[in-house]
């Protein structure tokens, strides 16, 4: 006789969020086309406002987020400088002042002033004066005493401690590695023993996850891959099974899951997106072809079809990655023999258009974050159902970004406009993908901490 068993709560949400997505895009094939023009279009202008009132003032509700305040700065800056915005002046300067006073003394930066140093911050920190640019925002940072303050948290296992006492993942490890390369500081001392951590997190299933014998997480796997680039070490992983593990994390919503029989969340448009971003360029500068795949997109990039792939996420890279102090004289005296050439990884070496077609379908990808995820009034969400937040906001159009260049050879070409879904307008900014700054934004820096 057969048994029928009841459905899990997982795979109940999992068909809830399949609906609503499937009516979503029954009404938009079923509007007229000038409708369906207005529904594909990036609202520009009220995204920037939802924003930058989020920069001058926040609600009572936002109390949650007070050891996080340099991520919301981030989460903003970042976004705006996507669509080529910037915040006005004394707004900037009010910004650099504010984070001026999370840095703590000994090195490192809270998540507000005077709370205790923590990388997680001190990487959005640095993120958000590298997107302000200019002398005053770059030279704010104190590099000597930040480096000092990475290696109190390095632990003897090769890894890192979020903060004085804190958790050592694989979080703790990108946000110091990115930090350090970004600075110009990273040495052998910061790097040793790293690969061998990131190493033990990579799962069964290919993905790899915040610290050993944990489960395979998009957001991890992001922040593993991308250290093991920026430290010369990433031939060490099993790059094919973790490409097959990123591959079907794509759902038939269009978006990515960040874990195994996850529900589909838009920040993944970016922690696993970004991933594709990074092997892309690391298979040119390499000279290597792109490791083919059945059943992506089709293989013209022009004429990309809007259609889903694979499978279906849960919460993002802990939306409040939060909180990170020493002091040394070493920073200015590393070895740079640990340092990949990063430059190599945003301008690889082949021109023009890939020849290769994407391993994810970036136009599937595009029609989630646009029809599913903005907030036609300004801000993007996880998914259907969900209010916008600065979070998602920044990792949807980092996702967005990515998909529209993910035809691209290099970056100095235009994308086509087939593979930009809807107006050509909705063209974002290029970012860094080992960063995640806006590329000329981390190209300033990079010249900034190069001389300095």
């Amino acid at each position: 006789m057969e048994s029928f068993t009841s459905p899990t709560v997982t795979q109940r949400d999992q068909i809830l969020v399949e609906q609503q997505v499937f009516n979503i895009f029954k009404t938009f094939y079923n509007m007229p086309p000038s409708s369906q023009s207005f529904m594909l279009e990036l609202q520009r202008e009220n995204h920037v406002e939802y924003l930058t009132n989020g920069l001058k003032q926040l609600g009572p509700s936002f109390c949650v987020l007070d050891a996080n305040r340099p991520w919301i700065c981030y989460w903003i800056l970042h976004s705006i400088a996507l669509m080529d915005e910037f915040v006005d002046p004394e707004l900037e300067d009010n910004t650099i002042d504010f984070l001026g006073r999370c840095q703590d003394p000994n090195g490192g930066y809270g998540g507000g002033p005077g709370q205790m140093p923590h990388l997680a911050t001190t990487y959005a920190a640095v993120n958000s004066l590298v997107t302000l640019g200019g002398d005053k925002a770059l030279s704010s940072i104190n590099r000597q005493k930040l480096y000092s303050f990475m290696r109190k948290m390095k632990d003897a296992s090769g890894g890192f401690r979020m903060h004085d006492g804190g958790e050592i993942d694989v979080r703790a490890c990108y946000t110091a590695i990115s930090v350090a390369s970004l600075l110009n500081i990273l040495d052998d001392e910061l790097v040793q023993n790293v690969g061998n951590y990131i190493l033990s997190c990579q799962t069964y299933e290919g993905g790899i996850s915040g610290e050993p014998g944990s489960e395979a997480h998009g957001g991890y796997t992001f922040c593993g891959l991308a250290t093991m680039i920026l430290i010369n070490e990433v031939d060490r992983l099993d790059l094919s099974r973790l490409i097959d593990w990123v591959v079907f994390q794509q759902g038939v919503e269009g978006g990515f899951q960040g874990r195994t029989n996850k529900l589909v969340d838009g920040c993944y448009s970016f922690w696993q997106g970004g991933i594709f971003a990074l092997l892309k360029r690391l298979n040119s500068t390499k000279g290597e072809r792109s490791i083919p795949l059945g059943g992506g997109e089709d293989s013209d990039p022009e004429s990309p079809q809007t259609t889903a792939s694979s499978d279906a996420t849960d919460e993002g890279l802990n939306e409040d990655l939060s909180q990170g102090g020493s002091h040394s004289e070493k920073a200015d005296q590393h070895d740079t023999s640990s340092r990949v050439n990063v430059d190599k990884i945003d301008h690889n070496s082949s021109k023009g258009h890939a020849k290769v077609e994407p391993l994810f379908n970036s136009l599937a990808l595009q029609q989630y974050i646009l029809l599913c995820s903005q907030d036609l009034n300004g801000g993007l969400r996880d998914k259907p159902g969900k209010s916008r937040d600065h979070y998602h906001t920044c990792y949807c159009l980092s996702g967005l970004s990515v998909c529209q260049r993910s035809w691209l050879g290099d970056e100095d070409s235009p994308p086509l406009p087939r593979a930009v879904l809807g107006p050509y307008s909705n063209l974002l900014e290029p970012i860094h993908p080992l960063y995640n700054v806006v590329l000329d934004r981390y190209q300033e820096a990079e010249e900034f901490f190069t001389r300095s």
